[in-house]
């Protein structure tokens, strides 16, 4: 028997056209899907539903968070799903499904194209073809099908803006192949009931650290959000008072209004090490939080949901530091 499958359209590059200009445009997806891969049937029974028609700069929480109802609502009679998606947001709503659809007990993946579908060289085709064969039979978890390989969703990121392989999981070996031959592997066991946990605080900021940056502005930032994420140097190093520049007096503010700051690094590979600078080593005593190996996106979108569900500061950490879908090592 044919599986059955759940595509749900969000928008991005994959379902798009060329307007005046040359610039690309949201357009009819229904058609063009049809047109370029009209034995789909074959794979799967496919249905359809049009959830929005976006770029993917335009998806944030309060889309993921119907992105993820809607999924809770339908997966039950279907077999797996499909999110097609623009890839510049990509591993962001990866991440935020992965966080929201707790016990997911069927594979949900989310694919999209570098070309529109229509275009003669596009890359969509083979990657909504791909995506479809990994829905039907990859392991219960959100992954993201592109250039014939599957990611963990939480787990990747977008590297290139003019090449066909723009996904990379820099700290966590691909689920799969999609060649000749289809290789999946591993893949997360469903944990507990599936149910929704949909909330999310958006008060969230991303900061980047550069040489010479002026701390005063960072910590006029503080009082404004809700939970920082903060992208230090290597394993996770802070300029200290030798260089009169020093983040010390941010994280020292974060503390006295119980603010969490979750410390990730901005090289890809690898992970953060609190202990192993001066920087760092201060940034925990202060109540910094280390991301790991986890991905800036991971990063971001968790805080959210650990903000969301999190009674007080200690909470929030407690469930920031437990690996909730497969994020981070250890």
């Amino acid at each position: 028997m044919a599986r059955r499958l759940l595509l749900l359209h969000t928008g991005g590059t994959v379902g798009m056209r060329a307007g005046k200009g040359g610039h690309l445009l949201p357009a009819g997806f229904a058609k063009a899907l049809h047109d370029a891969i009209p034995e789909l049937g074959q794979l799967a029974e496919v249905e359809l539903e049009l959830f929005s028609n976006l770029d993917s700069s335009d998806i944030g929480p309060s889309l993921w968070v119907k992105l993820a109802a809607r999924l809770y609502a339908r997966l039950p009679k279907f077999d797996g799903a499909v999110v097609t998606h623009g890839t510049d947001t990509m591993a962001y709503t990866a991440s935020a499904l992965s966080f929201m659809l707790q016990g997911l007990n069927k594979p949900v993946v989310l694919t999209g194209a570098q070309r529109p579908l229509g275009e003669i060289r596009s890359d969509a085709r083979l990657n909504l073809v791909d995506a479809f064969t990994a829905a039907a039979d990859g392991p219960p978890e959100v992954m993201v099908c592109f250039d014939s390989k599957l990611f963990r969703g939480n787990r990747c990121t977008k590297v290139k803006v003019a090449e066909y392989d723009a996904f990379e999981s820099p700290n966590f070996p691909t689920l799969g192949t999609l060649g000749v031959h289809v290789g999946i592997t591993g893949g997360l066991k469903s944990r507990g009931p599936f149910r929704l946990r949909e909330k999310l605080e958006p008060r969230v900021f991303l900061l980047k650290l550069f040489p010479g940056m002026d701390p005063e502005l960072c910590r006029a930032l503080v009082p404004s959000v809700k939970g920082l994420v903060v992208e230090a140097f290597g394993a996770g190093n802070f300029p200290l008072e030798a260089s009169g520049k020093s983040l010390l007096p941010v994280f020292e503010e974060a503390r006295l209004r119980q603010i969490p700051i979750v410390v990730t690094s901005q090289a890809h590979r690898n992970g953060v090490d609190l202990s192993l600078y001066a920087g760092g080593s201060r940034a925990r005593k202060l109540g910094a939080l280390s991301a790991g190996d986890m991905t800036t996106e991971a990063c971001v979108v968790k805080l959210m949901h650990a903000l969301a569900y999190g009674k007080d500061l200690a909470s929030v950490k407690k469930i920031f530091e437990r690996d909730l879908a497969g994020e981070r090592s250890g």
